[in-house]
């Protein structure tokens, strides 16, 4: 993510919380919560995990993640866009939030309207992997075996709208092939059944399917991204092993009501950026293949907004639908 901004971190994390009828005071005063909309386990909660812990250390008040899947996202997403905008119910997503925008008829929410961007917590992106028991051992192999036998494959997902799901669909469509999308209920469902050889291929962000990849249950194939993963670098990216145009960016991050603050806002931005590139979380990110980031309120607003007509695009050229 290029032209990223670091924030400064405040002298003190306190600010007036305002209106006519109650006073300023300070914050937090009581515990934070980061809603997610995937089951624990997967990409979004591990990264959600890691920042509420730091957070927790700079705000002094416990930042709790509760896990709240379903309906790609949505139920999370609306609870969080309906809460009271005071900076105590915060919502932690990847790009399903601006995805489901257009992948739904009547989405419950607006991402632009709705939310405020907080920062950017950490982008990664997502690998092609195959369980190991597969024939196919290249990416050239796989796309020979979908089209030998059309519809007779299956691919896995954290869930509609998700990068995983689109990822498969631009894939179908780059490459000519009938695979069937199966959505789970978050990455972990997803990966048990990939395991499990239930279904035949599957997009998934190294974070989450690192380790079976390095115990040789799960098979590697391609990166869906611009540029290889540090945290496996032999495996080359769609474009290098034959497949263009399946380039699928995955970022984590914290969003609050629209009507949240400013100050609480740019209070928790800066909170985000320290905890992104402190020591311990920088080396635990980069050694799952993911990247710090923590830029401004203002950058993860025009990202949105970048993503919401970007994503449209794709979910009209690919066809996909959650509903």
């Amino acid at each position: 993510m290029s032209g990223i901004r670091i924030m400064l971190w405040p002298i003190a994390l306190s600010a007036a919380i305002g209106s006519a009828s109650v006073q300023a005071q300070a914050y937090p005063t009581k515990p934070v919560r980061f809603l997610v909309g995937f089951a624990p386990g997967g990409g979004v909660d591990i990264n959600a995990r890691l920042l509420a812990a730091k957070l927790s250390e700079f705000l002094g008040q416990q930042v709790v993640v509760e896990n709240r899947p379903g309906a790609g996202t949505n139920i999370a997403n609306e609870h969080v866009a309906k809460s009271a905008p005071d900076g105590y119910t915060l919502l932690f997503n990847s790009p399903a939030v601006v995805i489901n925008m257009s992948l739904y008829r009547n989405p419950p929410y607006d991402a632009l309207r709705d939310f405020a961007g907080v920062s950017v917590f950490s982008e990664s992106t997502n690998l092609l992997v195959v369980p190991a028991s597969l024939s196919a051992k290249s990416l050239k192999e796989l796309v020979a075996l979908a089209r030998e036998r059309p519809g007779a494959l299956n691919y896995s997902s954290a869930g509609p709208g998700t990068t995983q799901h689109l990822a498969g669909e631009l894939f179908k469509l780059r490459t000519g092939t009938s695979i069937v999308h199966i959505p789970y209920k978050g990455s972990a469902p997803s990966i048990t059944a990939l395991l499990a050889a239930e279904v035949q291929l599957s997009f998934i962000n190294p974070v989450a399917v690192g380790p079976h990849v390095k115990a040789g249950r799960l098979r590697a194939l391609a990166v869906a991204g611009a540029k290889r993963t540090e945290l496996m670098p032999e495996i080359p990216t769609m474009k290098e092993a034959g497949v263009e145009g399946v380039e699928v960016p995955l970022w984590y991050g914290l969003l609050a009501p629209s009507a949240t603050p400013r100050d609480i806002v740019r209070a928790l931005a800066a909170g985000v950026a320290k905890a992104a590139h402190s020591p311990d979380i920088r080396k635990r990110l980069l050694e799952q293949g993911a990247e710090p980031v923590g830029n401004t309120p203002e950058e993860f607003d025009l990202l949105l907004r970048g993503d919401v007509a970007r994503w449209g695009e794709v979910v009209r050229i690919s066809g996909a639908r959650a509903d």
